[in-house]
């Protein structure tokens, strides 16, 4: 199904129209009666984008302000395999920040050799996300913290035996005992690395100095990418601080969503939660920040490049086959969302 220019900004803004405190709300898709199909791709090579959408992105902080010492405790806990019930799994196992925040396979590994079926979102920039895991399923990071820690699959422990061997580590009950002034608790822990996870942000990437005003800094072929980013609607959902991250989305709006992925289970994404069935297929939009560092791509990891994941974008989101032109600039632009953590390029 191909559209005009103007056809795809007014479906886009039907499927955006609702979003309140960021959830997404499921309206019909109907065009005005005056618009037709065009029977030919239109062009974007010289378009500017719509000024309405190019400003529905901004440049990350560069600073946070956090408790530095909590964050230092939270980032050993972070890497700390106790966490896991068989003392093998971490939290840096799921979210390796030498391979953008997730891991580089489909989908991790959790105790005892087990696997789930979605693949990790990033931990970087996860405070700019309006709730956590792909379904939504928890708004804090604290609350977060449970689904790993007491899922079978990923770490298989519970909070009283964790906090039991964490109690046997002096330096852990001075370390607590000095920022928290009690023995070691369940919310302390919680909080702890909370704050470290609120510490990952990866800013001043060459995007955000274009958008601070260094025009200069991306090449013809990057500003093409993002004006076609613009254009073709993308930017639609995949804007705000975290290009992503601030409301649901279906995935297979065009044409339905059939995974490559392995695996029997069919993941329904939000319905798991809420049991409507308006919220099949139904999954947080994923930040784009740093997603050239994060392949596979896509809830179930079944998408190894990330031109494969711009030409599905396309066609489930779109209801558009992308030409390797476009997606060529699509790719250019997405690179330059690679960011820095602690003063160093990503």
């Amino acid at each position: 199904m191909l559209f005009t220019n103007k056809n795809l900004i007014y479906v886009l803004s039907v499927l955006c129209t609702g979003v309140a405190a960021g959830v997404f709300i499921h309206q019909a898709i109907k065009p005005p009666a005056e618009q037709h199909a065009s029977t030919s791709p239109p062009s974007y090579d010289n378009l500017s984008g719509n000024s309405a959408l190019s400003s529905a992105i901004s440049p990350l902080p560069l600073t946070i302000d956090i408790d530095e010492d909590k964050a230092a405790l939270g980032e050993q806990l972070f890497h700390d395999v106790r966490l896991s019930a068989d003392n093998t799994v971490s939290c840096a196992t799921c979210h390796n920040l030498s391979a953008g925040g997730t891991v580089p396979q489909p989908v991790a590994t959790g105790v005892h050799g087990r696997t789930g079926i979605r693949n990790p979102p990033t931990v970087f920039n996860t405070v700019f996300s309006f709730t956590r895991l792909w379904d939504g399923r928890s708004m804090t990071l604290e609350e977060q913290m449970n689904t790993p820690i007491l899922n079978i699959i990923e770490m298989g422990s519970n909070w009283p035996d964790l906090l039991n061997k964490l109690r046997k580590d002096e330096d852990y009950q001075k370390a607590f005992k000095a920022l928290y002034g009690e023995g070691i608790s369940q919310q302390d822990v919680q909080d702890a690395i909370a704050t470290f996870e609120r510490s990952l942000i990866t800013p001043n990437s060459r995007f955000d100095q274009y958008l601070r005003g260094d025009t200069g800094i991306l090449t013809d072929e990057e500003r093409a990418g993002y004006q076609l980013f613009d254009a073709l609607g993308c930017i639609s959902c995949h804007q705000g601080m975290n290009i992503g991250g601030n409301l649901y989305q279906k995935i297979g709006i065009f044409k339905p969503y059939v995974s490559s992925a392995p695996r029997k289970e069919i993941d329904f994404g939000r319905f798991h939660i809420t049991g409507k069935e308006a919220d099949k297929f139904v999954f947080r939009v994923p930040s784009l920040r740093n997603v050239a560092l994060t392949a596979p791509y896509f809830h179930d990891g079944s998408v190894a490049t990330l031109d494969e994941a711009i030409s599905l974008m396309g066609e489930y989101q779109l209801g558009r086959k992308l030409t390797d032109a476009e997606i060529s600039k699509l790719r250019a632009f997405l690179h330059t969302l690679t960011g820095e953590f602690r003063g160093k390029p990503l």
